[in-house]
């Protein structure tokens, strides 16, 4: 960051921040301003669901999480809000609203779980401590 500051901020004469895109900025003041929606209708699409929460306060971001194969709706998404404030609001007044047919519903977002570069494979049961198998010999 603090290289991409000094050449940004050198080329242009602008400040560093006012440079930056919205959501990159908001990321940096943590996850508390961005919710959760659950339930939504699959013609719901990222434009409708940044309208609907525009009424309780300035909307930053509105994602729709899609299936990667079929690329359709997954029925739920994230809208990123420009402060807590307006968050919390748009939690108490949205949750168990209908919107598009389908009653919605609206939490805070959790952080995304960190699985490094790569997903979690499941690879059966776990493992049993070697120092717990007994051979039959030692049962008896």
């Amino acid at each position: 960051m603090a290289a991409l500051r000094k050449i940004v901020g050198s080329r242009t004469g602008l400040p560093y921040s006012s440079l930056l895109p919205p959501a990159l900025l908001i990321s940096c003041r943590g996850i508390t301003s961005k919710l959760f929606v659950g339930g939504l209708s699959f013609y719901t699409n990222e434009k409708g669901l940044s309208e609907a929460f525009s009424e309780h306060g300035q909307v930053i971001d509105a994602k729709i999480v899609m299936n990667r194969v079929s690329a359709k709706s997954k029925g739920f998404g994230f809208v990123t809000f420009a402060s807590e404030d307006e968050a919390h609001k748009a939690l108490t007044e949205m949750n168990g609203k209908e919107l598009n047919g389908r009653v919605i519903f609206v939490d805070y977002a959790k952080p995304k779980a960190d699985f490094g570069e790569r997903m979690p494979i499941a690879r059966g049961p776990p493992e049993t401590a070697p120092h717990s198998i007994q051979k039959e010999s030692e049962i008896i």
